[in-house]
């Protein structure tokens, strides 16, 4: 599956409709802040830099002291996201949700670090086309249910620090690989209208992430509050 989306601003990907949703419909666009969740990968990773299998699978309490347990995901993140009701109760939307920094992902002793090693940081992010339902509408509130497909990205860098009589103690990091994942995604929302169009809506998510093995299980689970504006009835 082509994952085109992922390279289209998501207000490109929308804002076509925005006359339209003027004129009959509902057209939105918000940013969001939130968590996401996911349980740790029972597998190591291998940390010695000598090894063969160096960044590879290994098996965590064997007689390896090199082979370290990966963190879960419990990070925040953030996003944006734009939905047009076309018909009274049914639309479309899209949306992107990412971790805003990198998240230690493997940490290894000092000692594998001063010999040549590194630690591995990670950042996902979560794209989403989405169906969207609309089944209660007042002019204070709004239930959205979500449904669709999308693709989850994870980055990974490897980090470590270095010390000089010049520059003293400083760290870094440099990109080490990524990997792309298809996914379902399904969420529920309530809007609060605060003022005319400006809304506040806390929102529940779940991805399913097909062959996550970077993480302890296929099942990532998010929430978010969004922040935003709709144009059209209310």
């Amino acid at each position: 599956m082509k994952r085109f989306f992922r390279y289209l601003p998501l207000p490109l990907l929308l804002g076509f409709a925005l006359p339209l949703a003027q004129a009959q419909s509902e057209f939105n666009l918000a940013v969001g802040f939130g968590a996401a969740q996911d349980k740790a990968a029972t597998a190591g990773v291998e940390g010695n830099p000598s090894s063969t299998n160096y960044f590879g699978p290994c098996t965590v309490g064997s007689a390896d002291p090199t082979c370290i347990g990966p963190s879960k995901l419990n990070s925040f993140m953030m996003g944006f996201q734009g939905s047009l009701i076309l018909w009274k109760h049914i639309g479309v939307g899209a949306d992107v949700t990412f971790e805003p920094a990198k998240q230690a992902y493997v940490t290894y002793p000092a000692s594998i670090i001063s010999e040549g090693g590194y630690n591995l940081q990670s950042r996902a992010t979560f794209f989403d086309i989405d169906a969207v339902v609309q089944p209660v509408r007042t002019p204070k509130v709004a239930l959205q249910i979500l449904g669709g497909i999308g693709d989850a990205n994870l980055k990974f860098y490897a980090a470590t620090t270095s010390t000089t009589a010049v520059i003293g103690t400083q760290s870094y990091s440099q990109y080490f690989g990524s990997s792309n994942h298809f996914q379902v995604h399904g969420g529920i929302g309530v809007a609060l209208f605060v003022k005319g169009g400006l809304f506040v809506r806390p929102q529940i998510d779940i991805h399913y992430v097909n062959n996550m093995t970077q993480f302890g299980s296929n099942i990532v689970t998010e929430e978010t509050v969004w922040l935003g504006y709709n144009w059209g009835s209310h």
